[in-house]
């Protein structure tokens, strides 16, 4: 069976197309397209017709290679940017109309969701409790799990995108800047840290864009593994991580530019990335962190197969 799963991010579409049987799943084709969906006007609820554009040019190259692949189920989700927006109902219909891709629009607690199942299979979780933390564009999702079960999830709107466009960070940011961030973030999360005092998590286990991020750029300046397509999980060396982050935060956009490891689509957004999750480790106090390449495609491919399987 051959499936191609469309994450409509508000950074980033991203398709994957694999087989699915018993052993697991084999990547065919994996493809991001940087539309920046909320570019402008993501905090008032709007997709302006640039990025709107962008998005359906996206669906366009992907159903090229949908019928190239000879995919037998397409399933597709939009997330924060698109069910946040006034017209996101309008870009799904378009994308039904114009390319036969129906797509699903979920909610934060259905995303956290998929983001578990992904992480499932790419990370060998503890008895434990894990934090799971997966920055997106629009939303930050957070889930506290062990390997038998979620204790707790929620969406928070606090991507990458949004805390960009809200404080319009200097360049490079300045400190009381990133005093306003923190105080922002906190007050945000109060759920968060009321669910981390209750359930004790000792390990972060970023998923998604900016985490793949970290580990190329710490592989790039201290010579430790990179990603790879043989390797799902990867542990972070948190004094390493700490001196990246320090490095990156004061860096300049034309400094990140030039930063081995970082993508293009990232240099805005990565030094808000950095400073949140510096947040997490410092006020959770967690000891160990932990990167998995697979988040929210992969969960839905996992559900796919086990409904077929059920069926």
């Amino acid at each position: 069976m051959r499936i191609a799963v469309i994450d409509l991010g508000t950074n980033t579409f991203n398709l994957l197309i694999a087989d699915i049987g018993a052993k697991g799943h084999g990547r065919i084709v994996s493809d991001r397209i940087p539309v920046k969906l909320g570019e402008g006007t993501i905090n008032s609820g709007f997709i302006s017709p640039g990025p709107f554009q962008r998005g359906l040019d996206a669906l366009s190259r992907y159903r090229e290679l949908i019928e190239k692949h000879d995919v037998d189920i397409i399933r597709a989700f939009a997330t924060s940017a698109i069910r946040s927006a006034s017209n996101g109902a309008d870009f799904v219909q378009q994308a039904k109309d114009k390319y036969g891709i129906w797509v699903e629009i979920i909610d934060g607690d259905r995303e956290a969701e998929l983001i578990h199942k992904g992480v499932a299979l790419a990370v060998e979780l503890q008895q434990t409790p894990s934090l799971i933390m997966d920055i997106g564009g629009g939303s930050t999702e957070f889930i506290i799990c062990n390997k038998q079960k979620v204790f707790w999830k929620k969406s928070f709107q606090l991507g990458a995108a949004r805390l960009l466009e809200k404080f319009n960070p200097e360049d490079p940011i300045s400190e009381s800047t990133r005093a306003a961030l923190r105080s922002y973030i906190e007050g945000s999360v109060k759920e968060l840290s009321d669910a981390v005092a209750e359930y004790k998590p000792t390990e972060l286990i970023g998923s998604s864009g900016a985490f793949d991020s970290f580990v190329e750029m710490i592989a790039c300046e201290y010579n430790t593994e990179g990603l790879s397509d043989e390797k799902t999980e990867y542990q972070i060396d948190l004094n390493n991580y700490k001196k990246v982050s320090a490095q990156t935060v004061r860096s300049t956009l034309a400094e990140r530019m030039q930063m081995k490891g970082l993508i293009p689509i990232r240099v805005d957004m990565i030094v808000l990335s950095f400073l949140f999750v510096d947040f997490i480790l410092q006020q959770y106090a967690i000891k160990t962190f932990k990167v998995s390449t697979y988040s929210l495609k992969e969960g839905v491919i996992f559900e796919t197969f086990s409904k077929l399987s059920n069926n």
